[in-house]
């Protein structure tokens, strides 16, 4: 909103008059001074200010730029009022002085005070003229400081906003970056690599952000403010790359120490170590996988006893399901007279018995990376699993 000039000659001269006729009373004029500028300054800029902002200027900023402005508001007219009364004061003094020294000077006692009167009267003129202009200044000035304030709380509250919009994908980041090891990663992956092992599609969809947000977000670059239109510079190194460097080789040394779901040793799996996701992304438990396993084996006796047999998981997540099986498979007594070699035997198990399907390209990743991560000797075995959404 515009300088809008505020009409305070009139409650000054005001002022004036009754400090003239009632000196004794001068300081009750002022405060009543006060709350006359308070009510046609600073309550009209800061309810004009409301009109114009609406719901962008909220009730706290209100209050803050209210009670700054009339602390302001009083400050100013106490000063100018302090400055006046020393004045009034030296010049009565001069005149007590004068009149002791009539004599010496030769001046009448009317004389002394009709000159020191116009001294006082010139005086009062000063701090009449002092006091408008200061306040038809203070109401401008309050006018561009209110504008100041709203704006940049308005910013500070979009800045806020935003930054809670980039903390929220950060952290729904960070929760994703076990399950992209996982699926793609191995000794090669930093922070710096990162975005060159994963598909931008998947990226996406496990994320919410693209790859190129991404880098945005690590490398910064220049951007367009859309409020503004302007360019400007986002300096990134949002992550730390020394932390983030560390985190990957322990969670790819913690993959290939648990790999072996072989080993009854174990009670962890990687899986432990990979948060649920947003998209729905969660692991059943090996407790709860080794109890299907088991409720399968009761209505189907023997089952893992038959090189014939065939299992299959319509919709793989974590892979447990599908190891537990080949697991019992390979440690038959039945399926080790059958096929004494144990890589034959993993090769009949892989390429005959156990099938399974995955939702999407990051899920089948990860499953196949744990059903046949296990041993380095298993790239040459064919399987039968495959990303397909059975549902």
């Amino acid at each position: 909103f515009g300088d809008k000039i505020y009409d305070v000659t009139s409650q000054v001269q005001e002022t004036m008059t009754q400090m003239e006729q009632a000196p004794d009373k001068a300081q009750k004029a002022i405060d009543k001074l006060k709350e006359a500028v308070k009510q046609s300054a600073v309550k009209a800029v800061v309810d004009t200010a409301q009109s114009t902002y609406g719901s962008d200027m909220k009730a706290a900023d209100k209050r803050q730029i209210e009670s700054k402005l009339n602390h302001e508001a009083d400050r100013m007219i106490d000063k100018l009022h302090t400055n006046y009364e020393i004045e009034r004061n030296v010049i009565e003094n001069q005149r007590v002085a004068e009149q002791q020294a009539r004599y010496e000077t030769g001046k009448t006692s009317e004389q002394i005070d009709k000159e020191f009167e116009q001294k006082q009267k010139a005086a009062m003129e000063k701090f009449n003229e002092e006091l408008t202009t200061a306040i038809s200044d203070f109401a401008k000035e309050s006018t561009k400081e209110t504008v100041k304030t709203v704006e940049t709380k308005k910013r500070e509250r979009e800045k806020e906003t935003i930054e809670d919009g980039v903390r929220d994908h950060l952290r729904g980041f960070s929760r994703t970056i076990p399950s992209f090891l996982m699926a793609y990663g191995d000794n090669t992956v930093t922070l710096a690599t990162f975005d060159t092992i994963i598909p931008d599609k998947v990226f996406l969809e496990v994320t919410s952000i693209t790859l190129d947000q991404f880098k945005f977000l690590r490398d910064g670059g220049d951007y367009v403010e859309e409020e503004t239109g302007q360019t400007k510079h986002f300096d990134g190194q949002l992550f730390d790359s020394v932390v983030f460097d560390d985190s990957v080789k322990e969670f790819l040394a913690l993959k290939k120490k648990l790999a072996d779901y072989f080993d009854e040793k174990s009670v962890e799996d990687i899986f432990d170590y990979i948060p649920p996701q947003k998209t729905n992304q969660i692991f059943t438990p090996k407790t709860m996988v080794k109890k299907m396993v088991d409720m399968l084996e009761q209505e189907n006796p023997g089952c893992f006893d038959m090189p014939d047999k065939t299992f299959i998981d319509l919709y793989m997540k974590s892979g447990l399901y599908i190891t537990e099986i080949v697991k019992r498979l390979y440690q038959s007594d039945e399926m080790k007279k059958q096929f004494p070699d144990n890589k034959e035997r993993l090769k009949h198990i892989f390429e005959k018995q156990v099938y399974g399907l995955a939702p999407t390209e990051i899920i089948y990743k990860i499953a196949t990376s744990y059903i046949l991560g296990f041993d380095e000797d298993t790239k040459d075995i064919k399987h039968n699993f495959r990303q397909l959404d059975a549902l």
